[in-house]
């Protein structure tokens, strides 16, 4: 059987008329097949550069140099060495994983303005963003920055579109290398886990913890002052480093760390590759509370680290050696950060956890009845259907069903009389 490498040096087809669709890439055609490939061919059998990337706007030439990846030898290997010992980047550069994620990035969003505007010339875009990633000469472009209130404020950069894509490129790659090293106790931005599971995950072990050593345990909550603004680029590329050691893949991590107004330190709220490296930082401390001290009752929520400990001196000792090992990555603890007895319960991921129930946070429950008075004057005024009504109290009810609040919701939902006023 032929290995993948192998296949894609069979290449397209350099025959190809201005016709040649996109509806396939196809890299296993003979040179004379002439059907809808692009014309494609990393082998390099022609001597034929490709394409520099154009500037932004110029339309693309649709013939056999556009997705060549011959003649790159003097910047980087031939194109079969490259895809033998390079292949990760060149899977994430791959055609077909561009638009994947590309989809992926429009999903939820795809009648945004910048989504419509891409997605007018998608295949011209996605074959710049291709070319460029192959002459690694892509760079960031510019964010959009906003303020959201949830509940404090917080500063939210926003890649522009075409920059998502790539980040859902590079994750969609390099995230399973990166799963292989995490612990099964981080809960942020994973698949399969979330803010329920870390809920339910923390109650299971005040439960173990209590019958194992009694009711003298105490829980540690820490977390990291200004967590995303903190954190060094020098710190995250090691972090990087650990799980890749392909160059073209530390040069893109390297680009995407270096843009959108962040020199050296911090990354921007509101990116994927944020989210990834975030947990990646991290996990360093999650290794040395979980395999160095073996401590059983650990999890991490993003920054929010969790330990059940037996006794008042073994959380004293637990939060300074979480300390020590943020210090290490030039983070440092909120001042908040703090331990007290299991009876007091742990404010957790939205919510107040005990081993015998769940409740909502009372911030959130203040937030909510403030929210559904509001969402009553606007009705009466006209400003909002019945449509609008059902779905916050969904979303509500959704919040509210994972702790016990029956009575809360019903309370609530008997102070929502809405009266009809003057329909917009």
């Amino acid at each position: 059987m032929t290995p993948p490498w192998a296949q894609a040096c069979n290449g397209g087809s350099w025959n190809n008329g201005a016709n040649a669709g996109l509806g396939a890439i196809n890299l296993n055609n003979p040179a004379s097949n002439a059907n809808w490939n692009i014309g494609a061919r990393p082998a390099n059998d022609s001597g034929q550069k490709p394409c520099r990337p154009r500037a932004h706007g110029q339309s693309p030439s649709f013939g056999a140099s556009v997705l060549s990846l011959d003649g790159l030898e003097d910047q980087q290997p031939s194109a079969c060495d490259t895809l033998a010992d390079g292949d990760l980047y060149q899977r994430i550069a791959s055609w077909g994983n561009l638009v994947l994620a590309y989809e992926e990035a429009r999903r939820g969003k795809r009648y945004a303005r910048e989504v419509l505007d891409f997605s007018a010339r998608w295949e011209e875009r996605l074959i710049e963003l291709h070319e460029h990633l192959l002459w690694r000469s892509w760079q960031p472009g510019h964010p959009r920055r906003f303020w959201v209130r949830d509940p404090k404020w917080r500063e939210i950069t926003a890649p522009p579109f075409a920059d998502r894509i790539v980040h859902h490129a590079l994750v969609r790659v390099v995230d399973p290398l990166f799963e292989r090293r995490f612990i099964f106790d981080s809960y942020a931005c994973r698949r399969g886990k979330g803010v329920h599971a870390a809920v339910r995950r923390a109650q299971h072990f005040l439960r173990r913890a209590k019958r194992r050593w009694g009711d003298g345990i105490y829980i540690v909550h820490a977390d990291v002052k200004s967590y995303f603004q903190s954190i060094d680029h020098q710190v995250a590329m090691q972090a990087i480093a650990s799980v890749t050691s392909d160059p073209l893949v530390l040069w893109l991590w390297q680009q995407i760390l270096g843009g959108y107004g962040y020199a050296g330190v911090g990354l921007p709220v509101g990116a994927l590759t944020s989210q990834l490296v975030a947990n990646a930082v991290l996990d360093r401390v999650d290794h040395a509370i979980k395999d160095d001290l073996g401590e059983p009752f650990y999890l991490r929520y993003m920054d929010d680290m969790v330990v059940i400990c037996r006794d008042k001196a073994h959380a004293r000792t637990m939060l300074e050696r979480i300390a020590d090992e943020c210090a290490k990555l030039k983070l440092r603890l909120n001042p908040k950060s703090r331990y007290e007895p299991w009876q007091r319960g742990l404010d957790f991921c939205g919510y107040r956890i005990w081993p015998t129930h769940i409740l909502p946070r009372k911030r959130n429950i203040r937030r909510w009845r403030a929210r559904f008075k509001a969402l009553r004057a606007a009705y009466a005024a006209g400003h909002v259907d019945l449509k609008d009504v059902r779905q916050m109290v969904k979303s509500c009810a959704a919040y509210l069903k994972h702790a016990s609040a029956h009575q809360v919701m019903t309370g609530m939902l008997k102070d929502l009389v809405l009266t009809a006023g003057a329909r917009i």
